[in-house]
């Protein structure tokens, strides 16, 4: 995209764990497709989606956002957003299917926020409801940043549930209200991250969803720059592994986006996400 080397947004994770992932003979890759203007414009304002496209954002909103605008944005972009949209094609085939981006979860229905310019899992709901039957959807977001925009889009929407498990303390520092909010303080630890998850994601799946979004930000690991909290690699896997287990329970089609990673190094939250495809993988196809 372009960005300065001292940017914040750690971009050349998404090189990581593909890398990782590609000696992986169980994990077959595509190219994201580009997401269409209207396939975008069911999930956001369409004079947003335009302007994002066209590049006519106000300075305000291009600061929002976090990332200057460029055309290699824009390809990014709609390549993000359509990769979760091809994820979710693919796991109403074979059950379960993840974008290797995504989780772009900041963003509300006529803006973008916080590394994230469009909503890849309420365009992908949008999608779904326009072309399928489906009605049903849970979306469960263990970023340690709460999924303000998503609790947003969805705020007057009860067939669709939204839990996050995030920091007190973190960004966004003004909340939005989800289904289901746990927030947590500072430095919480592997025992207690997951006697809370273990607490209310049963409430998840009694919401009865046609399909399951998992947003598995890996931003809750203790050596995350941007994180707070302090979860081992072994905490979330545990943390995976309980999702992943109550949705193979459950039956419903899942979608997996990776979210947040801030670690320093990076090649931490490179090996956190391909840890969650790897378990997956193991859980749902071994």
């Amino acid at each position: 995209m372009g960005l300065p080397p001292e940017h914040r947004f750690p971009v050349s994770k998404y090189r990581l764990i593909r890398e990782s992932l590609q000696k992986d003979s169980r994990f077959t890759f595509h190219p994201a497709p580009l997401a269409t203007r209207d396939e975008l414009a069911r999930a956001h304002d369409p004079h947003y989606v335009d302007a994002v496209i066209h590049g006519t954002l106000t300075p305000a909103a291009i600061r929002r956002i976090g990332f200057p605008w460029s055309p290699q944005l824009v390809q990014r972009t709609l390549a993000s957003a359509g990769a979760t949209l091809a994820a979710t094609q693919t796991a109403l085939t074979i059950n379960v299917s993840g974008a290797l981006a995504g989780g772009t979860h900041h963003a509300f229905y006529a803006e973008g926020s916080g590394f994230c310019v469009f909503n890849d899992i309420a365009v992908a709901i949008a999608h779904l409801r326009a072309t399928t039957t489906l009605t049903r959807f849970s979306v469960i977001d263990l970023d340690v940043h709460q999924g303000d925009g998503t609790a947003q889009i969805f705020a007057n929407d009860p067939e669709v549930l939204t839990l996050s498990l995030h920091g007190q303390n973190n960004f966004p520092f003004r909340k939005q209200q989800s289904t289901i909010d746990v927030a947590l303080p500072d430095h919480t630890n592997d025992a207690e991250y997951l006697a809370a998850l273990e607490e209310v994601l049963p409430k998840a799946f009694a919401h009865n969803p046609d399909f399951v979004f998992y947003q598995s930000g890996v931003d809750p690991l203790k050596e995350d720059t941007l994180g707070k909290l302090d979860l081992t690699m072994a905490g979330l896997k545990t943390r995976d592994e309980m999702v992943f287990t109550a949705v193979r329970r459950h039956a419903a089609p899942l979608v997996i986006t990776i979210g947040g990673g801030y670690a320093n190094p990076i090649e931490l939250t490179a090996a956190a996400h391909a840890q969650t495809y790897q378990l997956c993988a193991s859980l749902f196809f071994s």
